[in-house]
């Protein structure tokens, strides 16, 4: 299992449309991959896991990866949150 923080810099937060890309993205990968916020767990591979977490701009998540490409999701998974996720 890998995992890294990184903080949600687009000013909207995760609403659906970001949360979608980062779901959409998520299923390309064997893994699972989750992140916690608050001492909750979102499955990132479901877009209402995702909204459930109620993630705003500047706020801290943990994503977690495991599995057999866990290497490679996460560094997508970091990449496109760091990006903006579209916005």
């Amino acid at each position: 299992m890998v995992s890294q923080k990184v903080v949600i810099k687009n000013p909207t937060g995760l609403h659906l449309r970001p949360a979608g890309i980062l779901c959409k993205e998520a299923m390309r990968f064997q893994s699972r991959i989750t992140f916690t916020f608050r001492g909750n767990t979102a499955n990132v591979k479901s877009v209402l896991s995702v909204l459930g977490a109620c993630i705003k701009c500047g706020d801290e998540i943990e994503v977690f990866c495991e599995g057999s490409d866990e290497n490679e999701a996460l560094e997508t998974m970091i990449g496109i949150i760091a990006d903006g996720l579209g916005e």
